[in-house]
């Protein structure tokens, strides 16, 4: 499936202009995950419901996931300059719009403009990637590129812990105006890849638009919502649940159906970039849903604030960062499929590693398997960039890259909801059999009982009602890590299962040096 076309002219310019729109790409990507490990402090601060809070990152990623595959049209009308440029101010501005913010209704006003105006950001770095650098330089700016997606979610609870600990919670927002009036002024003067086509404007699909935004938005509230609301039993997830539905119905016909669509779909057509983008979808799951379980471990288990969690899992991160050399030099070395099966082989043993979990393991006991995640994400990511928008021509590359991070945030979102649904049921599963083993004919469970009442009746608590509650803890700690348990053999499973399958791609054959790879 080789497109054969004149290698581009790479400038200094051009290459500053880049380092520029990545930046501004590891803002957007950070402020998804930035927030998540201090809602306490945000929900204290705004006197805040535990319902409302929720939503401080829900309407980011409703938002953001609107406007990634509408990224490709605009840029095509806009120019990436000034479709960068918009959407890099309007993030700023929000920003600290959010951080002014002296009530939960008007924090979900400007967080939800945030993600949609950072979404426009995201795509157009991954579309720059392929049509301003010749494919030689593919394994210099595509691990760059690897990098900053898979590692700015990472990192971003550890960031956003240390900055409301160390600061306020007002930090997390305030510390991206600086960069972003920076990246905005750097975005004008800089990028100079292609020119704006207004005329396209006039043709452009308003009530697509509203279809898309319906589909999408609905789909990210009911993933979002749904595990929390026993899905379908709550009346607003099912009835926005239809809604989706509709909405994704004439996305369809629309997309199908106009001479201009909003969301063009023919980059399917394109082996390599259906299965890449099935790749990107798969590797939403395991960076999120691993960026979340941590986390959620170190947490609930236990009980670490939100520093030492970001203390802790900022290994992953460390590992991306210095593996990206290395993907960089493999991805010129070795044929980029087997690269793609390494690396899928490398994510699923670190979660076969974490199966052997007790609720006493600590730093040194997910030191490894965080290690080798880390550096099985940078191995995952760049083949799996390179191959799927590696063989497009420059003509589709726009929309297709707003469709290939689309399937990276839908995977995420569609895991995550897979993830905790699996982490509520199994563990309630888990405790109703363990409960069935502690029982007065028991004498293990006895002497258990017998143990944790003296303890507390020398404390002059009664010591019987105490320690059945104290067992029931027990109980209820141990279902919880047999859950864990079951979710990372679910990962191991999935990436082991689809590692041959990166053999039914294509190496892609650009001009020049085509394999570069």
């Amino acid at each position: 499936m080789a497109v054969p076309h004149e290698e581009p002219e790479l400038t200094p310019r051009r290459v500053l202009a880049f380092l520029v729109m990545v930046f501004g790409m590891f803002m957007a990507i950070l402020d998804i995950q930035i927030v998540s490990a201090s809602l306490p402090e945000i929900q204290a601060g705004l006197g805040a419901s535990s319902d409302e809070i929720s939503w401080v990152q829900t309407s980011y990623l409703i938002a953001e996931v609107i406007m990634i595959p509408l990224s490709g049209f605009l840029g095509r009308v806009m120019s990436t300059r000034l479709l960068f440029a918009v959407s890099a101010a309007g993030f700023t501005a929000t920003s600290f719009l959010c951080a002014m913010s002296s009530s939960i209704n008007e924090m979900i006003l400007w967080r939800g403009l945030q993600g949609f105006l950072g979404g426009g950001m995201i795509p157009s770095v991954f579309a720059a990637a392929f049509t301003i650098f010749p494919s030689s330089k593919r394994s210099i700016v595509s691990p760059m590129v690897g990098l900053v997606a898979t590692l700015a979610p990472t990192v971003g609870p550890t960031l956003g812990g240390y900055l409301s600990n160390t600061f306020s919670w007002h930090w997390l927002f305030l510390v991206n105006v600086v960069p972003g009036i920076v990246v905005t002024l750097a975005a004008l003067a800089l990028i100079d890849f292609d020119r704006p086509n207004w005329k396209l404007f006039g043709r452009f699909d308003w009530w697509g638009l509203l279809a898309l935004a319906a589909f999408l938005g609905g789909l990210e509230f009911v993933l979002e919502e749904g595990p929390a609301n026993d899905w379908f039993a709550d009346e607003l997830v099912a009835i926005t649940a239809a809604v989706a539905a509709l909405g994704c119905v004439v996305t369809f016909w629309r997309a199908f159906t106009r001479d201009e669509p909003l969301v063009d779909l023919s980059a399917f057509g394109n082996t390599n970039f259906a299965v890449g983008s099935v790749f990107s979808f798969v590797m939403g799951i395991g960076l999120y849903g691993l960026t979340y379980l941590y986390p959620l471990y170190l947490g609930a288990v236990r009980g670490y604030d939100s520093l030492m969690i970001g203390e802790t899992v900022f290994v992953s991160g460390l590992a991306m960062f210095v593996s990206a050399p290395l993907a960089g030099i493999l991805s010129s070395r070795l044929d980029l499929r087997v690269m793609l099966l390494l690396g899928f082989i490398g994510f699923a043993s670190s979660t076969w590693m974490l199966t052997g979990l007790t609720a006493d393991w600590d730093f040194q006991e997910l030191l490894w398997p965080q290690i080798l995640r880390g550096l099985s994400l940078m191995i995952c990511m760049v083949p799996i960039n390179n191959l799927a928008l590696g063989t497009l021509s420059p003509a589709k590359i726009k929309g297709a890259s707003g469709l290939y991070n689309l399937m990276r945030n839908l995977g995420g979102a569609v895991g995550l909801a897979v993830i905790a649904t699996l982490l509520s049921d199994r563990g309630d599963l888990h405790y109703q059999r363990l409960s069935e083993s502690v029982t007065w004919s028991n004498p293990e469970a006895l002497r258990q009982l017998d143990l944790m009442a003296a303890n507390l009746n020398a404390q002059g608590i009664d010591g019987t009602t105490g320690a059945l509650a104290q067992m029931a803890q027990r109980l209820q700690g141990q279902a919880a890590v047999m859950s864990f348990i079951d979710v990372f053999v679910l990962i191991t499973v999935l990436f082991g299962g689809l590692a041959l399958t990166a053999l039914l791609m294509k190496k892609p054959v650009m001009a020049g040096q085509a394999s570069a790879h």
